[in-house]
């Protein structure tokens, strides 16, 4: 198995997780202190403004709203463009900048990944650039440098909130099952813009869909379903540069995503509004593989650092089947090393530390389940249902036409919209033995 040094150590203190940032690769070979990119963007106001969006939304909480102190992207370069992902204060939503090369302009673009903060010298430099004025961008382990004939701020590598971590995973996951639903053009798209609710304005739901006149918000089911409106309101930002829109859809979620000038920015919100990301348990179906680590292993050593990862050719250089690599990428996802985007449809790749102890650190119920499945004569038949003995009473995991039920209390208080139970786990443990 190939290893590789990174520049600096990675450790977790109570100010979140200090990322041990790996080097670059260049077509000169691995750079220890690497810069992402050095150069100019080609739309400078739609880079520009983008970067403060997604400061605006990582400062606020939506849930019982109230402003905070985190401005802090991730930010990635995956040799043909840059991404920037952040997390709302509550974690209730995720939003992602992408600029891909062809909007990037005297630099050529290496892979490795940062996180730093926007502070207010960064945001109001950034907030008052213009269309026509030059913006030069430094992005590397050193953090973000930004600067214009006539201003200029840097930022330094922060720790990223443990959370995040976590939550990256879950969204990874959760974002596998949205569907486009329709797009929408330049007017359209700044109208339902302008009429989005601002960030205060809680218990603002509707169904969104497409018509001859717009969108349109409605009450009455069909389309997709936005619960918090209000979750959109850093987007009218970006109204007067949005070139159109692009609406995704799940039974979990749901996603906007505004396109602008040589760049796009995506939203993405959780089923409701008091659900983070870092809470959903989305990995642990993938998780409960008694080869999963293992598995995961090998595919972290043959990863290619692709901004998007095809997951038969990955199968095929891992000497795994298509189902197992998919699990192993859930224990990377778990370390917050991939994520996926709805609109290639496709997963994609950071440069984090790679850290497969959390699948089960960050996921009790999986250890629990673990606990169970090894105990002799926990899990027994009753017809076609299973009898758990979870070490607290024992449970009744049966089939049902929407899945599988338990009579356990966590899946009588969230059912299944958060993952299966320890029990559930337990069984699927037992059966992949």
């Amino acid at each position: 198995m190939s290893t590789r040094t990174f520049a600096s150590r990675s450790g977790l203190g109570d100010d979140g997780l200090s990322l041990g940032l790996a080097p670059a690769r260049t077509p000169g070979g691995i750079v220890a202190q690497p810069s992402f990119f050095r150069g100019f963007a080609v739309h400078p106001r739609a880079v520009a403004q983008g970067l403060v969006t997604l400061a605006d939304i990582t400062a606020t909480r939506y849930f019982r709203v109230a402003p905070t102190t985190l401005k802090d992207p991730v930010l990635t370069a995956h040799g043909d463009r840059l991404r920037a992902e952040v997390f709302s204060a509550d974690n209730s939503v995720y939003a992602r900048l992408d600029v891909p090369a062809s909007a990037l302009d005297g630099g050529e673009i290496s892979h490795g990944t940062t996180n730093v903060d926007i502070g207010e010298d960064m945001r109001r430099m950034l907030a008052l650039v213009p269309q026509a004025e030059l913006l030069h961008l430094d992005v590397g382990s050193a953090g973000l440098s930004a600067a214009t004939p006539t201003a200029q701020a840097a930022e330094r590598p922060v720790a990223m909130p443990d959370r995040w971590v976590r939550a990256l995973g879950n969204a990874a996951e959760l974002h596998r099952d949205l569907e486009h639903r329709f797009d929408a053009g330049a007017a359209h798209a700044r109208a339902f813009l302008a009429q989005l609710p601002p960030a205060t304005a809680t218990g603002r739901d509707g169904w969104l869909s497409a018509g001859r006149a717009g969108i349109r918000v409605s009450a009455r089911p069909g389309g997709v379903w936005i619960a918090g409106l209000n979750r959109l309101s850093a987007l009218k930002r970006l109204l007067t540069l949005a070139t159109g829109l692009s609406v995704y859809g799940s039974d979990g979620g749901a996603a906007v995503e505004v396109h602008l000038p040589g760049a796009r920015l995506l939203v993405a919100l959780t089923e409701s509004v008091t659900r983070g990301y870092s809470g959903e348990g989305a990995l642990l179906e993938s998780l409960a593989s008694p080869t999963v680590l293992d598995d995961a292993a090998i595919v972290s050593a043959v990863l290619a650092y692709e901004p998007l990862i095809d997951v038969g050719r990955l199968a095929k250089d891992a000497g795994l089947s298509s189902g197992a690599t998919r699990d192993a990428l859930a224990v990377l996802a778990s370390s917050g090393r991939v994520g996926w985007d709805p609109r290639d449809g496709a997963y994609f790749h950071r440069e984090l530390p790679d850290a497969p102890e959390r699948a089960e650190r960050d996921n009790p119920r999986l250890v629990r389940a673990r606990g169970i499945a090894a105990r002799e004569g926990a899990i027994t038949r009753d017809g076609a249902a299973y009898l758990v003995d979870g070490g607290n009473g024992v449970h009744r995991v049966s089939a049902a036409r929407e899945g599988r039920m338990c009579t356990c209390t966590w899946y009588l208080r969230y059912g299944s919209g958060r993952g299966p139970c320890a029990h559930m786990l337990a069984i699927d443990l037992l059966e992949k033995r």
